[in-house]
Order: C-alpha cells, then sequence, then structure tokens
C-alpha cells in the first residue's frame, strides 16, 4: 500500500505545483475504514500553516448530495412525494411547455431551465470583494431573482439536463418548510450529527470558532490572493467540511444509509438516488448519468463510480466512490487550478489496483504536453513555437511580422498521433503532429516541421 500512496502523492504534488494549488487535503476509504488521509501544501500560505486531514475547506456543489439526502428522507417519512410540484411548496411561477416542474426534476438538473447564474455572480463578487454586490442573502432572494425566468425555459421537464443552482436552494427552502426548522439546523440533525461529522459547518461563527480552516485562495493577475468564501444561501453549496468528515458521509453510501449500525435512511432510497435518471451533455468514459444528487459514471474503469464535484472558486471539492469495491476518496483544495475529480479519479483507480495512467485525462495532458517545444522546417527556414494552455495548443511563428499565435483545437488525440484544426478566415485547417520513435513531426498547411 506504502507505493500505491506514493503514486498518488507525486500525482498531486506535480498538479497543485503546474496550477498553483496552495493546499489540498486527502482521505481515501476501503473495506469501512480511512486506510489513508494527508494534507498537502498550505492552509495559510501567509503563516506557513500547513495543510491537514482536519483542515476546513468549503466543499461547494458537494452540498447537493446532502440536500438531495435530506429530500429522501423526508420522501421516506411520507412527508413529500418526489411527483409532488414544486409550486406545492413554493411559489415558483414557472412552468416549462405548460408543464409543472417536480421535485425529481429539480434533483436531477432536468427541470428544462438552464443555468440562470446567480451563484456564479455572487461568487465572484464576493469572493473577488470587486465591482457590486449581487444581493441574494436568502432563498426567498432567489426566487425573486428567478420570477422573470419562465421565458428562459429550453425544454420540457425531464428531457434534458440543464444544471441549475437555484433548483437547489429551492428544494432547500422546501425542506425548511417541510420540517419546519432551518435547512442548516435539519441536515445536522438528520445527517451530520448521526454520522459523527462533528466540524462540517454552515454558519460563519461555527467556522471561525475553527482552528484549522483553509484561507480561501484566488490568483488576480497571475499573483495569489485571499478571497473571501460567500456565507448565507446553503442548499446548493454552502457547507464547509474536511476530509475525514466527509469520509464519514462516504461510509454510509457506501453502506447503503447505514453506518455502524445507525440507519441514516434505507438501502432502498439510497439505491433510488444511484439509478442514472437524466444523460450528462459530455462523456469522459461513456453513458455519464445524473441521479439524485449525484453523478454516475457507468463506464468508469474500475467500476460504476458516483459522486459530485464542487467548486466556489476560492475552495474546490470531489468525493466520489465505487460500491461495488467498496473504496471512496474525498478531495478538498483552498484554490481553482486543477480538477479534484481527476485526483480523486486516479486515486481510485490507484486504490482498485488499476492503471491509473490510462485514464483519457492523463493521456490528453500527458501527450499534449509532450508536443512542446521549438519546430522547425527544412534548413530551419521556417521555426515555430509550440506551447499548451488548458485545453490548447498555441502555435506561435518565430518570424517578427507573423501577428499572435494560432489555437489549435485537438480532434483526435492518440499516444503517436494528435489532429488538430484551427479557423482562418472561415476555413478550417489541419494541424498533425506525428510521432516517429523519438521524433515528432508536425504538419501544418504546406509546412513539415520538425521538433528540437
Amino acid at each position: 500500500m506504502i507505493g500505491k500512496f506514493s503514486i498518488i502523492e507525486k500525482f498531486i504534488i506535480d498538479k497543485m505545483r503546474e496550477t498553483g494549488i496552495p493546499g489540498l487535503s486527502i482521505a481515501l476509504v476501503k473495506d469501512n475504514d480511512v486506510v489513508y488521509s494527508r494534507g498537502f501544501g498550505f492552509r495559510d500560505v501567509e503563516y506557513g500553516r500547513p495543510a491537514t486531514p482536519e483542515t476546513i475547506y468549503g466543499i461547494g456543489s458537494v452540498t447537493k448530495s446532502f440536500t438531495a439526502l435530506a429530500i429522501m428522507k423526508l420522501v421516506e417519512d411520507g412527508k413529500l412525494s418526489l411527483e409532488d410540484p414544486v409550486d406545492k411548496y413554493v411559489h415558483v411561477n414557472i412552468e416549462p411547455y405548460g408543464e409543472k416542474v417536480k421535485i425529481w426534476h429539480f434533483l436531477t438538473h432536468s427541470s428544462g431551465i438552464p443555468a440562470l447564474g446567480y451563484a456564479e455572480a455572487l461568487i465572484d463578487s464576493v469572493a473577488y470583494g470587486e465591482g457590486l454586490i449581487t444581493p441574494m442573502a436568502s432563498p426567498e432572494d432567489v426566487i425573486t431573482f428567478m420570477l422573470d425566468a419562465g421565458d428562459w425555459v429550453e425544454a420540457r421537464p425531464g428531457e434534458k439536463f440543464f444544471y441549475l443552482n437555484e433548483g437547489y436552494v429551492i428544494l432547500g427552502k422546501i425542506i425548511s418548510k417541510i420540517s419546519r426548522m432551518p435547512y442548516e439546523d435539519f441536515i445536522k440533525r438528520e445527517i451530520l450529527d448521526p454520522l459523527g461529522m462533528r466540524r462540517s459547518y454552515f454558519r460563519r461563527e461555527d467556522v471561525e470558532a475553527d482552528t484549522n480552516v483553509a484561507v480561501p485562495y484566488l490568483y488576480k493577475n497571475k499573483t495569489l490572493t485571499r478571497g473571501s468564501f460567500p456565507y448565507g444561501i446553503t442548499a446548493d453549496g454552502g457547507m464547509l467540511s474536511n476530509v475525514l468528515d466527509l469520509s464519514r458521509y462516504i461510509l454510509m453510501y457506501l453502506n447503503e444509509g447505514t453506518v455502524n449500525g445507525f440507519e441514516i435512511i434505507s438501502k432502498e432510497s439510497i439505491r433510488e438516488m444511484f439509478k442514472p435518471r437524466i444523460k450528462l451533455p459530455y462523456e469522459i468514459f461513456g453513458e455519464e448519468a445524473y441521479g439524485y444528487g449525484l453523478s454516475i459514471y457507468p463506464r468508469f474503469p474500475a467500476g460504476t463510480l458516483i459522486g459530485h464535484s464542487g467548486s466556489v472558486l476560492v475552495y474546490t471539492a470531489y468525493m466520489g466512490f465505487i460500491p461495488e469495491r467498496g473504496i471512496g476518496v474525498a478531495v478538498l483544495a483552498n484554490a481553482s487550478g486543477y480538477p479534484l475529480s481527476q485526483i480523486g479519479m486516479y486515486a481510485l483507480m490507484v486504490l482498485s489496483g488499476k492503471d491509473p495512467e490510462r485514464l483519457p485525462f492523463v493521456i490528453y495532458e500527458k501527450t499534449l504536453k509532450g508536443l512542446e517545444g521549438v519546430y522547425r522546417a527544412y534548413k530551419s527556414t521556417i521555426t515555430f513555437n509550440v506551447k499548451v494552455e488548458g485545453s490548447f495548443i498555441i502555435l506561435e511563428s518565430r518570424r517578427r511580422y507573423s501577428g499572435m499565435g494560432l489555437i489549435l483545437v485537438p480532434e483526435v488525440i492518440e499516444e503517436d498521433r494528435v489532429l488538430c484544426y484551427t479557423l482562418q478566415y472561415g476555413r478550417k485547417i489541419y494541424a498533425e503532429f506525428r510521432r516517429k520513435g523519438s521524433k515528432i513531426e508536425l504538419i501544418y498547411e504546406r509546412y513539415k516541421l520538425i521538433k528540437d
């Protein structure tokens, strides 16, 4: 196991260095226990304080899985039905194509309402501390914000996935209304306390009383800067936690609703949450879907992967688990930079004995990175610089009058061949990188070039 963990550690450190993440914590669970936990880097750069497994971070949209679990508990108790129209509990006057939005539509992001952007605007204004504040401090504010959204619908309910933070805010309001207590108190009483998640919070005063909290960071003009966490609205992304608490939460899912003999929720409800309900609009492995508050990857190489990621810009998060193997991972960081879902997937591959280097994004990153360098035409008559920025390749001529670089979009990525295209004056022009032994060739328009 020690060797396995060192592979994960190297991957994490490399990605933190490449993308400027100051601090990160991770925990791995297997066979009903935490088998590994560690902090990397700084929870507080200015004071040199290290991140630990106990460090508190915002978990962003991982909170949505708690909201979904709470809804399922209310269903079990006979307090509501997933088929109930949302306007039975909250006045939301939006009927996509004349159809009622039901609770399960908000759970699965399939209401037909595209993202309205309240959370993005709020996070930007609070985290950066610049410009006009987005005045949304309560679910009621969000509901008012949505009053004109009736003309914004794009599909009938249940037809198409549109990630909708506002929908989960409304679900939180429904939980509060039915339980007759604040959403945060219901989550604490019904989920956090029974699981022993003693250091998972919603309220600022609780966070400030804790002595091991990661400073939220962001980059302004490529300079690491302290940001702020957007306290206030909670049901869509307002929880703060640590990887050890989240490990208890993961174990609850792996044990189908029960932890240490205590049933949080029935296994039937957990299985309902795990069922694919709506197809996701992207594919990494194939057949990706969303259930009730959880993303589902049925073709993940190590088995069906279930989980959720989260980001509030100054904090990022991922929790995932593979029920058939009894393994899971929680990853938290105090900045954006590298997708923590990919760190989590890498760790789960290692933990399950699979080769993480075969993951599509690992192949993608390594293959593109290997293309960087200087390319020369015959007798160095023409020279290009090639560098990778995000998911794109930048091709820059070293001729003084050549102007801006070209953005190449990878279309086919194989280990010995990368086919890209760019657009020039409305024309699609291809560029092909070919690996021949230790040599890399670039065929672009009329030119053949070879990497130094």
